[in-house]
Protein backbone atom coordinates (compact mmCIF):
# COMPACT_ATOMS: atom_id res chain seq x y z
CA UNK A 1 0.00 0.00 0.00
CA UNK A 2 1.48 3.53 -0.99
CA UNK A 3 1.16 5.84 2.27
CA UNK A 4 2.22 9.65 1.32
CA UNK A 5 3.49 11.96 4.01
CA UNK A 6 3.28 15.97 4.03
CA UNK A 7 3.33 18.31 7.11
CA UNK A 8 -0.44 18.53 8.42
CA UNK A 9 -0.76 22.61 7.54
CA UNK A 10 -0.67 21.42 3.94
CA UNK A 11 -2.25 18.37 3.92
CA UNK A 12 -5.60 19.99 4.96
CA UNK A 13 -5.23 23.23 2.78
CA UNK A 14 -4.45 20.37 -0.14
CA UNK A 15 -7.66 18.48 1.20
CA UNK A 16 -9.44 21.70 0.66
CA UNK A 17 -8.82 22.59 -2.57
CA UNK A 18 -10.13 18.88 -3.62
CA UNK A 19 -13.50 19.02 -3.00
CA UNK A 20 -16.44 20.43 -4.82
CA UNK A 21 -17.63 22.52 -2.09
CA UNK A 22 -21.29 21.55 -1.63
CA UNK A 23 -22.59 25.72 -1.55
CA UNK A 24 -22.00 25.40 -5.40
CA UNK A 25 -25.04 23.51 -5.27
CA UNK A 26 -27.00 25.72 -2.88
CA UNK A 27 -27.44 29.01 -4.05
CA UNK A 28 -30.98 30.46 -3.04
CA UNK A 29 -30.41 28.43 0.20
CA UNK A 30 -30.22 30.64 3.67
CA UNK A 31 -27.20 31.27 4.24
CA UNK A 32 -26.92 29.19 7.80
CA UNK A 33 -27.85 25.74 5.66
CA UNK A 34 -25.18 26.58 2.77
CA UNK A 35 -22.46 27.12 5.83
CA UNK A 36 -23.51 23.74 7.20
CA UNK A 37 -23.63 21.45 4.32
CA UNK A 38 -20.43 18.94 3.74
CA UNK A 39 -18.03 19.56 1.40
CA UNK A 40 -18.31 17.11 -1.70
CA UNK A 41 -15.85 14.69 -2.87
CA UNK A 42 -16.77 13.01 -6.18
CA UNK A 43 -15.16 9.58 -6.90
CA UNK A 44 -16.08 6.91 -10.01
CA UNK A 45 -16.91 3.73 -9.88
CA UNK A 46 -18.81 0.60 -12.33
CA UNK A 47 -21.97 -1.03 -11.66
CA UNK A 48 -20.79 -4.00 -9.73
CA UNK A 49 -24.12 -5.44 -7.55
CA UNK A 50 -23.69 -5.43 -4.15
CA UNK A 51 -20.79 -4.18 -3.90
CA UNK A 52 -21.28 -1.00 -6.26
CA UNK A 53 -24.65 -0.26 -7.86
CA UNK A 54 -25.93 2.38 -10.29
CA UNK A 55 -28.79 3.32 -9.20
CA UNK A 56 -29.73 4.57 -12.88
CA UNK A 57 -29.88 0.76 -13.76
CA UNK A 58 -31.32 -0.44 -10.89
CA UNK A 59 -34.06 2.12 -9.89
CA UNK A 60 -35.00 2.23 -6.03
CA UNK A 61 -32.22 -0.03 -5.09
CA UNK A 62 -30.09 0.94 -2.31
CA UNK A 63 -26.26 1.85 -2.48
CA UNK A 64 -23.64 -0.74 -2.65
CA UNK A 65 -21.86 -2.11 0.25
CA UNK A 66 -18.38 -0.39 -0.58
CA UNK A 67 -20.09 2.50 -1.56
CA UNK A 68 -22.06 2.57 1.83
CA UNK A 69 -18.66 1.91 4.15
CA UNK A 70 -16.69 4.65 2.06
CA UNK A 71 -19.64 7.29 2.09
CA UNK A 72 -19.92 6.28 6.52
CA UNK A 73 -15.87 6.85 6.06
CA UNK A 74 -15.98 10.07 4.13
CA UNK A 75 -19.41 11.78 6.64
CA UNK A 76 -16.81 10.39 9.55
CA UNK A 77 -14.41 13.46 8.76
CA UNK A 78 -16.64 15.84 7.74
CA UNK A 79 -17.45 15.07 4.12
CA UNK A 80 -20.06 14.17 1.81
CA UNK A 81 -19.30 11.14 -1.16
CA UNK A 82 -21.10 11.62 -4.49
CA UNK A 83 -20.42 8.45 -7.03
CA UNK A 84 -20.82 8.80 -10.74
CA UNK A 85 -21.37 5.37 -12.57
CA UNK A 86 -19.87 4.56 -15.52
CA UNK A 87 -18.38 1.35 -17.32
CA UNK A 88 -15.31 0.25 -15.67
CA UNK A 89 -12.47 1.29 -18.12
CA UNK A 90 -14.22 4.34 -18.80
CA UNK A 91 -14.50 5.19 -14.77
CA UNK A 92 -10.58 4.75 -14.63
CA UNK A 93 -9.82 6.49 -17.12
CA UNK A 94 -11.93 9.68 -15.99
CA UNK A 95 -10.49 9.72 -12.69
CA UNK A 96 -7.32 10.43 -13.92
CA UNK A 97 -7.98 12.95 -16.73
CA UNK A 98 -11.72 14.98 -15.23
CA UNK A 99 -10.87 17.43 -12.46
CA UNK A 100 -14.02 16.95 -11.08
CA UNK A 101 -13.15 13.34 -9.14
CA UNK A 102 -10.16 12.33 -7.31
CA UNK A 103 -10.20 8.78 -7.92
CA UNK A 104 -12.04 5.58 -8.28
CA UNK A 105 -12.87 2.61 -6.13
CA UNK A 106 -13.05 -0.57 -5.88
CA UNK A 107 -9.89 -1.37 -6.60
CA UNK A 108 -7.66 -4.42 -5.81
CA UNK A 109 -4.75 -4.36 -3.59
CA UNK A 110 -1.76 -6.04 -5.43
CA UNK A 111 -1.84 -3.90 -8.17
CA UNK A 112 -0.71 -0.55 -6.79
CA UNK A 113 1.95 1.49 -7.74
CA UNK A 114 2.34 4.84 -9.32
CA UNK A 115 -0.72 5.33 -10.89
CA UNK A 116 -2.68 5.15 -7.82
CA UNK A 117 -2.73 5.53 -4.32
CA UNK A 118 -4.43 2.38 -2.58
CA UNK A 119 -6.32 3.36 0.51
CA UNK A 120 -7.06 1.54 3.71
CA UNK A 121 -9.20 -1.71 2.95
CA UNK A 122 -12.73 -0.80 2.76
CA UNK A 123 -13.29 -5.01 2.81
CA UNK A 124 -12.49 -8.00 1.19
CA UNK A 125 -14.16 -9.50 -2.19
CA UNK A 126 -13.87 -13.57 -2.23
CA UNK A 127 -12.63 -14.05 -6.09
CA UNK A 128 -13.23 -17.93 -7.19
CA UNK A 129 -14.73 -19.21 -10.27
CA UNK A 130 -18.27 -19.51 -11.64
CA UNK A 131 -18.10 -23.40 -12.65
CA UNK A 132 -20.68 -25.78 -15.00
CA UNK A 133 -21.54 -28.23 -11.94
CA UNK A 134 -20.97 -30.85 -14.59
CA UNK A 135 -17.80 -30.07 -15.21
CA UNK A 136 -16.35 -31.00 -12.25
CA UNK A 137 -13.21 -28.89 -12.03
CA UNK A 138 -13.27 -28.88 -8.55
CA UNK A 139 -10.00 -29.31 -7.12
CA UNK A 140 -8.23 -29.18 -10.48
CA UNK A 141 -4.87 -26.71 -10.64
CA UNK A 142 -4.29 -24.25 -13.08
CA UNK A 143 -2.03 -26.17 -14.74
CA UNK A 144 -4.90 -28.72 -15.04
CA UNK A 145 -7.10 -26.12 -16.82
CA UNK A 146 -4.92 -25.12 -18.74
CA UNK A 147 -6.66 -26.26 -21.91
CA UNK A 148 -10.02 -25.04 -20.34
CA UNK A 149 -11.55 -21.60 -21.79
CA UNK A 150 -11.68 -19.13 -18.66
CA UNK A 151 -14.12 -16.19 -18.85
CA UNK A 152 -13.10 -12.92 -17.66
CA UNK A 153 -14.39 -9.67 -17.51
CA UNK A 154 -12.80 -7.01 -20.17
CA UNK A 155 -10.62 -4.32 -17.78
CA UNK A 156 -10.85 -6.09 -14.24
CA UNK A 157 -7.69 -6.97 -12.53
CA UNK A 158 -8.38 -10.77 -11.06
CA UNK A 159 -4.82 -12.20 -9.12
CA UNK A 160 -1.17 -11.73 -9.95
CA UNK A 161 -0.68 -15.25 -10.54
CA UNK A 162 -4.06 -15.81 -12.42
CA UNK A 163 -3.16 -13.25 -14.96
CA UNK A 164 0.13 -13.54 -15.41
CA UNK A 165 -0.47 -17.11 -16.48
CA UNK A 166 -2.71 -15.46 -19.03
CA UNK A 167 0.07 -13.58 -20.03
CA UNK A 168 2.07 -16.21 -20.39
CA UNK A 169 -0.12 -18.52 -22.43
CA UNK A 170 -0.59 -20.39 -19.62
CA UNK A 171 -3.94 -20.06 -19.08
CA UNK A 172 -6.61 -19.32 -22.13
CA UNK A 173 -9.59 -16.56 -21.63
CA UNK A 174 -12.09 -15.26 -23.53
CA UNK A 175 -13.15 -11.80 -22.20
CA UNK A 176 -17.11 -10.38 -22.00
CA UNK A 177 -18.65 -6.82 -20.63
CA UNK A 178 -20.04 -7.99 -17.70
CA UNK A 179 -20.26 -11.03 -14.91
CA UNK A 180 -23.90 -12.17 -16.08
CA UNK A 181 -22.62 -11.95 -19.49
CA UNK A 182 -20.02 -14.83 -18.44
CA UNK A 183 -22.74 -16.77 -16.08
CA UNK A 184 -25.31 -16.64 -19.00
CA UNK A 185 -22.76 -18.42 -21.18
CA UNK A 186 -21.67 -21.06 -18.89
CA UNK A 187 -25.63 -22.24 -18.53
CA UNK A 188 -25.42 -22.56 -22.50
CA UNK A 189 -22.45 -24.31 -22.42
CA UNK A 190 -20.26 -22.09 -24.18
CA UNK A 191 -18.03 -21.43 -20.96
CA UNK A 192 -17.27 -24.20 -18.51
CA UNK A 193 -15.38 -21.57 -15.86
CA UNK A 194 -15.83 -17.83 -15.36
CA UNK A 195 -13.73 -15.91 -13.18
CA UNK A 196 -16.57 -13.65 -10.56
CA UNK A 197 -16.59 -12.70 -6.50
CA UNK A 198 -18.83 -14.82 -4.67
CA UNK A 199 -21.09 -12.44 -3.60
CA UNK A 200 -21.45 -11.08 -6.78
CA UNK A 201 -22.35 -14.50 -8.36
CA UNK A 202 -25.07 -15.24 -5.91
CA UNK A 203 -26.76 -11.68 -5.94
CA UNK A 204 -26.74 -12.59 -9.76
CA UNK A 205 -28.33 -15.75 -9.96
CA UNK A 206 -30.78 -14.31 -6.70
CA UNK A 207 -32.22 -11.23 -8.80
CA UNK A 208 -31.81 -12.37 -12.39
CA UNK A 209 -34.71 -14.40 -13.11
CA UNK A 210 -33.15 -16.01 -16.19
CA UNK A 211 -29.75 -17.16 -14.39
CA UNK A 212 -32.05 -18.43 -11.30
CA UNK A 213 -34.38 -20.79 -13.12
CA UNK A 214 -30.52 -22.13 -13.84
CA UNK A 215 -28.76 -22.01 -10.57
CA UNK A 216 -28.76 -25.11 -10.06
CA UNK A 217 -26.12 -25.90 -12.89
CA UNK A 218 -23.63 -23.89 -11.44
CA UNK A 219 -20.98 -24.04 -8.64
CA UNK A 220 -18.60 -21.47 -6.97
CA UNK A 221 -15.17 -22.66 -6.48
CA UNK A 222 -12.54 -20.61 -4.52
CA UNK A 223 -9.81 -22.67 -6.45
CA UNK A 224 -6.50 -21.11 -5.95
CA UNK A 225 -8.02 -17.38 -5.37
CA UNK A 226 -7.33 -15.61 -1.92
CA UNK A 227 -9.62 -13.27 -0.89
CA UNK A 228 -9.39 -9.93 -2.41
CA UNK A 229 -8.90 -6.58 -0.09
CA UNK A 230 -10.59 -3.77 -1.62
CA UNK A 231 -10.18 0.23 -1.97
CA UNK A 232 -10.26 3.54 -3.39
CA UNK A 233 -7.66 4.61 -5.76
CA UNK A 234 -6.93 8.28 -5.22
CA UNK A 235 -5.08 10.17 -7.96
CA UNK A 236 -1.22 9.80 -7.10
CA UNK A 237 -0.63 13.70 -6.73
CA UNK A 238 -0.49 15.87 -3.54
CA UNK A 239 -4.24 16.39 -3.29
CA UNK A 240 -4.83 12.40 -3.33
CA UNK A 241 -2.62 12.08 -0.78
CA UNK A 242 -4.42 14.62 1.55
CA UNK A 243 -7.60 13.39 0.91
CA UNK A 244 -6.82 9.45 0.84
CA UNK A 245 -5.22 10.53 4.57
CA UNK A 246 -8.46 11.66 5.53
CA UNK A 247 -10.41 8.89 4.40
CA UNK A 248 -8.27 6.27 5.83
CA UNK A 249 -8.71 8.52 9.36
CA UNK A 250 -12.23 8.13 8.97
CA UNK A 251 -12.36 4.19 8.23
CA UNK A 252 -10.61 4.08 11.43
CA UNK A 253 -13.56 5.67 12.94
CA UNK A 254 -16.13 2.97 11.81
CA UNK A 255 -16.95 -0.37 12.04
CA UNK A 256 -16.61 -1.80 9.07
CA UNK A 257 -17.57 -5.34 9.98
CA UNK A 258 -20.77 -4.20 11.59
CA UNK A 259 -21.09 -2.42 8.26
CA UNK A 260 -21.03 -5.35 6.22
CA UNK A 261 -23.01 -8.06 8.59
CA UNK A 262 -26.09 -5.43 8.71
CA UNK A 263 -26.14 -4.97 5.04
CA UNK A 264 -26.35 -8.60 4.15
CA UNK A 265 -28.73 -9.28 6.80
CA UNK A 266 -31.28 -6.65 4.94
CA UNK A 267 -30.85 -9.03 1.98
CA UNK A 268 -30.05 -8.56 -1.64
CA UNK A 269 -30.29 -4.13 -2.60
CA UNK A 270 -32.69 -4.76 -5.41
CA UNK A 271 -34.14 -7.92 -4.95
CA UNK A 272 -37.76 -6.44 -5.50
CA UNK A 273 -36.79 -5.19 -9.00
CA UNK A 274 -35.87 -8.62 -10.58
CA UNK A 275 -36.97 -7.35 -14.29
CA UNK A 276 -33.94 -4.23 -14.20
CA UNK A 277 -31.43 -7.44 -14.34
CA UNK A 278 -32.67 -9.63 -16.77
CA UNK A 279 -31.89 -7.49 -19.66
Amino acid sequence: MIRARMPLPMLLLAACLLVTPASAKGRGRPPDAVSAAPPVVRLTSLDWPPFTIDPKRHPGSRPGLDEVIARAAFAAVGYRLETDFYPWQRAMALSRTDPRYLGYYPRYSPYDGKDCLMSDSLGESPLGLAERADAHLQGKSFDQLSDTVIGVVAGYLNTPAFDTRVRQGRLKTEAVTDDVTNLRKLIYHRLTAAVIDRNVMTYLLDTTPDLAAHRDELVFDPHDFPPKALHICFQPTERGAAMMSLFNRGLRRIDINALEAAYFRAGHPDKENKSTNSQ
